[in-house]
Parts: C-alpha cells; sequence; structure tokens
C-alpha cells in the first residue's frame, strides 16, 4: 500500500479566502486594457465579453485566478487586450458588485451598462410588472374539472 506523502486531501487544498472580502483598492484600466461585461462562461478558462468600446471578444481567464476567483455570466471585468489579436483578451481582474457600482457612478462605465444581471440584455422586470403570470379560476370551473 502506498504511503500518504501528501499534506492533506481536497480540503487542505481549496484553502481559505484569504483578504478576499477586506476592502481592496479600486484598480482602474490602463493603456491596453478595457472593461468587460462577461456575456456566457464556455468552460476550459474561457468566456464570452462585450467590452466597453463595443467588441464581443474570447477572454481567456488567467491562471492565478483560475479555480479561486469565479466568473460568472454579467459580470464586470478588465481585460488585458493582445496586440496580435483583436478578438481575444485575458481578464486580469474580477469586479465586486460594489467595485462596479463605484465604477458606474465615477463615469468609467457607460450608463448604459446594466449591473447585476444574468445576462446582458434580459428582459425588463418593469414591462413585466402589468402582465399577469398567473390564471384565476373560478369555482364552476375548478368543479368541471
Amino acid at each position: 500500500m502506498p504511503k500518504n506523502k501528501g499534506k492533506g486531501g481536497k480540503n487542505r487544498k481549496r484553502g481559505k479566502n484569504e483578504a478576499d472580502d477586506e476592502k481592496r483598492e479600486l484598480v482602474f484600466k490602463e493603456d491596453g486594457q478595457e472593461y468587460a461585461q462577461v456575456l456566457r462562461m464556455l468552460g476550459n478558462g474561457r468566456c464570452e465579453a462585450t467590452c466597453i468600446d463595443g467588441t464581443k471578444r474570447l477572454c481567456h481567464i488567467r491562471g492565478k485566478m483560475h479555480k479561486k476567483v469565479w466568473i460568472a455570466a454579467g459580470d464586470i471585468v478588465l481585460v488585458g487586450l493582445r496586440d496580435y489579436q483583436d478578438d481575444k483578451a485575458d481578464v486580469i481582474l474580477k469586479y465586486m458588485p460594489d467595485e462596479a457600482r463605484l465604477l458606474k457612478a465615477y463615469g468609467e462605465l457607460p450608463d448604459s451598462t446594466r449591473l447585476n444581471e444574468g445576462i446582458g440584455g434580459g428582459l425588463d422586470e418593469e414591462d413585466d410588472a402589468d402582465a399577469n403570470d398567473y390564471i384565476e379560476f373560478e369555482d364552476e370551473d375548478i368543479d368541471k374539472i
């Protein structure tokens, strides 16, 4: 029987989220970087995102963030643009929801950017408020069934 040479199981490898909940300094974009909103996750450490400049790009999640920072559709991320491939980018940083609201307040993100959405451009809640999604039955209708 092989001898255990490790220091623990998979729960040890998960570790603790150290300092993730603490406030961190807001990072703004620099040259060669752009803000983007994730449209959908593709798997294999990749996602499809719409950049603020209007371009839809295939983004690769960098290894430092892989399996440590979870990215979902609708998240605001900072991507590094590639000089040699305009349709691809690399995810550098994921903004927390409060950081994304601050970016929008500072004018870094356009007002048309919708935060806290699963998939960008979904149905508006206000449009569905008038429509009833239920059916009312009379007592006679229930007796017939």
